[in-house]
């Protein structure tokens, strides 16, 4: 009997892990830490208070409720 490959992800190159991704996770947390570290954070955070401020608030809440809208509830 031949052992079936492991599937992978055609976009992302990705082998599937099931509902959890050991390599996806590092990849995040690596690209997390990178940001934070490399990034002048404080100044994005001014920049998305303004936004939220501004004409772009409005439409950041709408895309806010819809996509808390999609997310799976909790039990």
């Amino acid at each position: 009997m031949t052992k079936p490959e492991d599937p992978e992800d055609k976009e992302s190159g990705l082998k599937l892990e099931g509902e959890g991704s050991y390599e996806g996770a590092r990849r995040f947390q690596n690209k997390q830490r990178d940001f934070a570290e490399n990034s002048d954070v404080e100044k994005k955070a001014r920049d998305a208070a303004r936004a939220l401020d501004n004409n772009e608030g409005e439409a950041l809440e709408k895309a806010r409720k819809e996509a808390a809208g999609k997310r799976p509830q909790a039990d």
